[in-house]
């Protein structure tokens, strides 16, 4: 089969389009997916570069983020059969620890990101739990099913797991564009939150606008804190998605209201921003992390798109070959949406 794989760490010209063999079945409970379609998420830049995972065993396979067709399973395998459509949970929990013996195995100890560790989903074909595979919702496409598992599942965790957004209530998204802040966009705006977006790109905000966001932040001509506040009566807002970090973190303080939450789940632009702590206890501020969330969640998130008739936002398709070109997009940061290959027969 073809596939993209690494065998060294480094830059876009570690990544190899190449032939190799065909995953096999290895436990009952196993399936194999052919692939149709794989998303590109900041995550596989990172393994890549050996910022993560730079002591695991090469060459691997990339991807977090798959859609096809179920073509075999293991004798155990009830849940899916060969020709069903899934689109793929990317979380591998080992089953061996206190996390795992209570279901949330998005906590467990040992357990990672397919494309971390397992090989990924940039092939033709992929090895997968059948418990990580669940039927694309209708009317979506497989280019459209493989965009949304990591980024929507980790912001159902932060915004409504942790933060608890509820309707009426305001939410800020610190940099549009990302797969992340288009999926906040998305979850918020269709609860009937009132949607805050900031981004130093004229043409992204236009198109958050466009999508729906209420008010849209220039972060380059204004303090989008101080932003915030004139269009909130100085309140602030209730809820914050911040995976920006760096200097726009004590911005994103300053920008909440009292008892407000902040949610992250990334630090693009630095992961040791300032904070004045005696923000977050005078205001009685909560922070959480995100990440991954539980396959409760995922079915969380498959609902929603159901009955909110949401897709996934994709920037734009790439053929499996021109992977290079598709990491280079996100890395100049020029997307908005995911980035997606197409993985063709």
């Amino acid at each position: 089969m073809k596939a993209v794989r690494i065998h060294a760490r480094g830059g876009i010209d570690q990544l190899r389009y190449e032939d190799i063999d065909e995953p096999q079945l290895r436990s009952s409970n196993d399936v194999i997916v052919k692939l149709k379609a794989a998303a590109i998420n900041h995550v596989d830049l990172e393994v890549r570069a050996g910022n993560v995972c730079a002591k695991d065993s090469l060459p691997r396979i990339l991807g977090a983020d798959g859609a096809g067709i179920v073509v075999s399973v293991g004798a155990g395998v009830v849940s899916v059969k060969p020709g069903d459509a899934v689109c793929l949970y990317p979380f591998y929990g080992f089953g061996h620890c206190r996390w795992c013996a209570n279901e949330p195995d998005r906590q467990c100890e040992t357990g990672t990101l397919s494309g971390k560790h397992p090989d990924g989903t940039y092939a033709e074909y992929v090895r997968a739990p059948a418990k990580n595979c669940f039927a694309i919702p209708a009317g979506l496409s497989f280019e459209a099913a493989a965009a949304f598992p990591l980024v929507y599942v980790a912001v159902w965790r932060m915004l409504m797991t942790h933060a608890g957004l509820k309707p009426g209530e305001s939410a800020l998204i610190v940099g549009a564009g990302g797969g992340i802040a288009t999926a906040a966009l998305h979850v918020a705006g269709g609860i009937g939150a009132r949607v805050f977006v900031t981004s130093a790109n004229e043409e992204k905000l236009s198109t958050s606008k466009k999508l729906g966001a209420d008010h849209v932040i220039h972060s380059k001509t204004s303090d989008f804190a101080k932003a915030v506040r004139g269009l909130t009566d100085k309140r602030g807002v209730d809820v914050i998605v911040n995976c920006v970090g760096g200097a726009t973190w004590a911005e994103s303080l300053a920008a909440l209201a009292r008892g407000g939450r902040l949610v992250t789940c990334g630090a693009l632009a630095g992961s040791l921003p300032k904070t004045d702590l005696r923000r977050v206890f005078w205001n009685h501020l909560k922070i959480f992390s995100g990440a991954t969330g539980t396959r409760p969640e995922f079915r969380r998130v498959l609902n929603f798109l159901v009955s909110s008739n949401r897709k996934p936002i994709v920037d734009k398709v790439f053929p499996l070959k021109d992977v290079r070109l598709a990491h280079k997009r996100l890395e100049e940061g020029k997307q908005f949406g995911k980035i997606v290959l197409r993985i063709d027969e």
